[in-house]
C-alpha cells in the first residue's frame, strides 16, 4: 500500500528570509531611506545647476564682506563699514535678548493667568478667561502690527512725551534709566564670574552633603546666596561704582541719558508675551486641576492657608505635567520672533532678508537661519528636559 504524501511544514516555508517581519521591517526602512536620498541628490543637483547657471557658487565668503546698511537696534557696537558676518551677529544677539524676555515675562504672566482662572472672585475669573481666549484666537501677526500701529505709533513725540516717574513714552520708543559701565565694570564682570564658580561649588557640596546625611537642604537658594553676597562684596570694594545710573531726559526733538528702548522692539517683545500668556495660562490652569482634591483637603486639614497649599502642595506637583507642554510653548516663542520683519525690528531673519536683497545668497542664508533656530530649539529642549527629569515623580 501506497504511504500517502507527507504534507509541507509550514515551520520550514517560514525560514525563508524574505518571509521575516524583521527583515521585512529592515528592508522598507532601507528602501525609504535609499529614497529620501535620492530624491534629495536630485534636489541638490537641480540646485546646483540652477546656481551655476546664474554665475553663483554656494559659499560663505561673502560674509567678510562690507554690509554697507545701518542696523537700528543694535545691541553691541555696529556700522555700516562692518561686514554681513557682524550684520548678523547683531541680529542673532536681537534675536537671543528677544526670546529670553519675552520666554520669562510669558511665564511669569502665564502662572498669573492660570492662577486667576481658578479664583473663586468672579471678576478675576472672568477677566483671566476673557484674556486667555482673545490672545488664543487672534493671530499674532494682527496683535503686533495693533500694537504697533494703535500704540506705539500714536503716542506723542519726544518733546510732548508722557512721563510715568523716571520713564518717558513716546513714538519714540520708551526711555528708560540705564547703568553706564565705568573703568571698574570689566573687573566686576571677573568678580562675578567668580561668583558663578563659587556658587556652583557651594551647590554641588551641598549636594553631596544632603546624600551623605539624609537631610534635604534648600540647594538653589545657598547658591544664590553665595552668589549675592560675593557680587555685593565685589561692588562695595571697587573703589568705583562699575556701573552709574543714568535717567533720561528731553533734549530737543530726542532724549538724552538713559536707554531708549524703540517702538519696533517694544512691541514685539509685549505681542510674544501676550500672545504666549494666554496659551501658557491654560497650560498652568489644567496642571493645577489635575492635582487629586485629597492634596489640597489634606494641606487644609494640617492648618496651611490656600496661597501656602498653592505654593508648597499644589504647584510643585502641578510641575511634573505643566513643563511638557510649556516646552513647546517657549519653542514657539523663539520661531514666533521672526514675524518681527512685520514691524521692522532687526532680528536675525530681518537680517538676513536684508543680505539676501544684497548678495543674492539666499540658500547660504536661509541654512544658516534655519540652523540658528534649530540649535535655539535644541538648546531650550535640552534645559527643559533636564529640568522636567528633576522635577518629575519617580515611582518605586
Amino acid at each position: 500500500m501506497e504511504a500517502p504524501p507527507r504534507p509541507t511544514s509550514p515551520l520550514r516555508l517560514s525560514r525563508a528570509f524574505w518571509r521575516d517581519e524583521r527583515f521585512i521591517q529592515i528592508a522598507i526602512q532601507i528602501l525609504f531611506l535609499a529614497l529620501v536620498i535620492w530624491v534629495g541628490s536630485v534636489a541638490l543637483r537641480n540646485m546646483l545647476t540652477s546656481l551655476r547657471q546664474q554665475g553663483l557658487a554656494l559659499g560663505f565668503d561673502f560674509l567678510n564682506s562690507g554690509a554697507g546698511f545701518d542696523i537700528s537696534d543694535a545691541l553691541i557696537a555696529y556700522s555700516s563699514s562692518d561686514t554681513f558676518a557682524r550684520a548678523l551677529q547683531v541680529g542673532l544677539l536681537n534675536t537671543v535678548v528677544v526670546s529670553l524676555l519675552g520666554i520669562v515675562l510669558a511665564t511669569l504672566l502665564g502662572i498669573v493667568v492660570g492662577v486667576a482662572r481658578l479664583s473663586s472672585n468672579w471678576l478675576v475669573n472672568r477677566m483671566a478667561w476673557v484674556f486667555v481666549e482673545i490672545m488664543r484666537n487672534v493671530p499674532l501677526l494682527v496683535l503686533l502690527v495693533f500694537i504697533y500701529t494703535a500704540f506705539f505709533l500714536k503716542l506723542p513725540r519726544a518733546r510732548q512725551a508722557v512721563n510715568i516717574g523716571p520713564v518717558y513714552l513716546s513714538n519714540r520708543g520708551v526711555a528708560v534709566p540705564w547703568g553706564e559701565p565705568t573703568d571698574t565694570w570689566s573687573l566686576y564682570m571677573s568678580v562675578l564670574v567668580g561668583a558663578l564658580i563659587a556658587g556652583a561649588l557651594v551647590g554641588f557640596a551641598m549636594h553631596r552633603w544632603q546624600e551623605q546625611s539624609g537631610r534635604p537642604r534648600p540647594l538653589v537658594w545657598f547658591s544664590l546666596l553665595t552668589i549675592a553676597v560675593i557680587a555685593m562684596v565685589g561692588w562695595v570694594a571697587l573703589p568705583q561704582p562699575p556701573l552709574i545710573l543714568s535717567y533720561p531726559e528731553i533734549a530737543g526733538f530726542n532724549f538724552q541719558g538713559g536707554r531708549v528702548l524703540s517702538p519696533e522692539f517694544m512691541a514685539l517683545l509685549i505681542g510674544l508675551v501676550l500672545y504666549t500668556a494666554g496659551f501658557i495660562g491654560e497650560v498652568v490652569r489644567a496642571g493645577i486641576q489635575a492635582v487629586p482634591k485629597g492634596q489640597v483637603e489634606a494641606a487644609r486639614a494640617l492648618g496651611l492657608t490656600p496661597s501656602r497649599t498653592l505654593r508648597l502642595v499644589v504647584f510643585p506637583q502641578a510641575l511634573r505635567l505643566i513643563i511638557p507642554p510649556i516646552t513647546n510653548q517657549y519653542l514657539n516663542l523663539t520661531k514666533n520672533s521672526t514675524l518681527a520683519v512685520a514691524i521692522g525690528y532687526p532680528d536675525l531673519f530681518a537680517v538676513s532678508g536684508t543680505i539676501i536683497n544684497q548678495t543674492g545668497r539666499a540658500v547660504e542664508m536661509i541654512a544658516v537661519v534655519m540652523a540658528v533656530y534649530l540649535i535655539l530649539s535644541l538648546l531650550t529642549s535640552l534645559i527643559m528636559n533636564w529640568y522636567n527629569r528633576r522635577v518629575r515623580l519617580v515611582e518605586r
